[in-house]
């Protein structure tokens, strides 16, 4: 498979986008009064302890008070203990953030620290050891799995590692550099958490440009292009000091048609936002993400391209899982996800559309369990979440719908005036009343409910005056009183 990166990069925002085989598998958006938190390590103070919940709010400087449950506090006895004798109010604790502020929740920390780097994690206060499930070959498990037990064994304090998918067929001298690397960086975190007081930083992750060299380049990567001199120089040395296989592969883009435009990413971009996607078939996927899951519906439409129904119906969701799969790399939908595929009767298409979707998620760089089909037909999965999706980056909720996806039609403000005037009417004495209201609703009260105003002018024996406000909503109407 082959693979491209671009990095696109304006002052206060950065873009990345993965290409594979030339059609766009994944974006992701850094804004820099926005950047992601996953990976910082903070100095923080306990502002309160729940022990019904089993958990504590810490303050680390953001928005928000941080979560932290009893079960991501490391306790050296290895047996869970309550929140109460782990931490205490106005106690200081050193924490990394695990997962982002999303929606209403602040932001979810964990005191088991990890410590990423080009081939391995570095997990401090730890004595295991792991291989990636992507690096499939058992005996390259076992050579990386031998390899870091020395590692481990060798290392003064308690030290755990985990090889990462590009650490498969790396020599151990390049293991060795990158572990010693990572000793030292937490060695300096320990050093100032000792020196500064809470609230405090202890230590930031890359920024997205260089965190996608360490994170995203692969064997399977042809090139990266970037747009910007000053990343591009910052790139080159990052992966002369740490990737020196990908040196070549990182390339200046000087174009003058704008990086994101070669792949018709910006186009990629704009329908991700959209409820509905097309597929090639003519059928087509609903897409609705709640705050507590995403559903997914997988629809027919207009295709009618084969013999049976049955058949139509198989090739529509074989189609619809490898659009599912894209999409939620695309949006970076995580969490609960329900798809709700075409009903199928023939349980031989039922498996094979789940293995298409089993293949299709195994490209996926976050970690998916599908679980069965439900007694209901549907397929519940997980996608792990740690930043905001593309959808909670680039917008925010419609001021008119206040979120609903819908607006009351200008025939129910029309009987809502109504119920408001008989109420004020019979409240005050008044000459008139003057009702203010979005064109769109004055033109409907001025013709489709002109009898109803007249009838209701004659019942309360006062005038109606109407006045249009372009600046007002369909659902927004005041009732004066004159």
């Amino acid at each position: 498979m082959n693979e491209e990166i671009l990095i696109n990069v304006t002052p206060p925002e950065t873009r990345v986008a993965v290409i594979e085989n030339g059609v766009v598998q994944e974006i992701i958006i850094e804004r820099t009064a926005r950047r992601g938190l996953v990976g910082n390590i903070y100095k923080g103070k306990v502002c309160r302890v729940l022990p019904g919940m089993q958990a504590a709010f810490v303050d680390v400087g953001l928005e928000r008070a941080a979560f932290l449950h009893a079960s991501d506090i490391y306790c050296t006895s290895g047996r869970e203990q309550p929140i109460t004798e782990l931490v205490r109010e106005g106690g200081e604790i050193v924490v990394q953030v695990v997962k982002d502020p999303l929606g209403s929740k602040g932001a979810r920390l964990t005191t088991n620290v990890s410590i990423p780097s080009r081939y391995m994690v570095f997990m401090p206060n730890m004595r295991s050891v792991g291989v990636s499930q992507k690096i499939e070959d058992e005996d390259e498990r076992v050579r990386l799995r031998e390899i870091l037990a020395r590692f481990a064994a060798e290392s003064e304090l308690p030290a755990g590692f985990i090889a990462r998918t590009a650490a498969e067929g790396i020599g151990e001298e390049a293991l060795r550099q990158d572990m010693l690397y990572l000793q030292r960086l937490w060695q300096s975190i320990k050093e100032k958490a000792r020196n500064v007081k809470a609230v405090e930083v202890l230590h930031e992750d890359l920024p997205l440009g260089l965190r996608a060299l360490r994170d995203l380049v692969g064997p399977e990567v042809e090139r990266v292009r970037i747009d910007s001199r000053s990343t591009f120089e910052k790139a080159r040395q990052f992966a002369h000091k740490f990737l020196p296989d990908a040196d070549t592969q990182i390339e200046y883009y000087p174009g003058e048609r704008p990086i994101f435009d070669l792949y018709g990413v910006e186009d990629e971009i704009q329908k991700a936002l959209r409820r509905t996607v097309e597929l090639k078939s003519g059928g087509h996927l609903v897409i609705d993400q709640t705050e507590a899951m995403t559903t997914i519906d997988v629809n027919t439409g207009a295709f009618v391209g084969h013999r049976t129904l049955e058949e139509t119906i198989f090739k529509t969701n074989l189609e619809a899982a490898q659009a599912i799969c894209r999409q939620l790399r695309l949006r970076n939908l995580g969490g609960i996800i329900i798809i709700d595929f075409i009903d199928m009767t023939d349980l031989d298409h039922k498996r094979q559309v789940i293995r298409a979707l089993e293949r299709c998620l195994a490209r996926d760089h976050a970690k998916t369990h599908i679980s069965e089909v439900s007694s209901l037909g549907l397929v519940e999965m997980t996608r792990k979440r740690t930043r905001e999706s593309l959808e909670h980056v680039l917008c925010e909720t419609c001021p008119t719908c206040r979120g609903r996806g819908s607006i009351k039609t200008a025939e129910t403000t029309c009987y809502e005036i109504f119920r408001e005037i008989l109420r004020e009417a019979r409240q005050f004495d008044v000459e008139q009343l003057l009702v203010l209201a979005a064109p769109d609703v004055i033109d409907r009260l001025l013709d489709e409910e002109s009898q109803n105003l007249a009838e209701l002018e004659q019942f309360i024996g006062k005038p109606i005056k109407l006045q249009a406000e372009a600046l007002y909503t369909q659902e927004q109407y005041d009732v004066v009183l004159v």
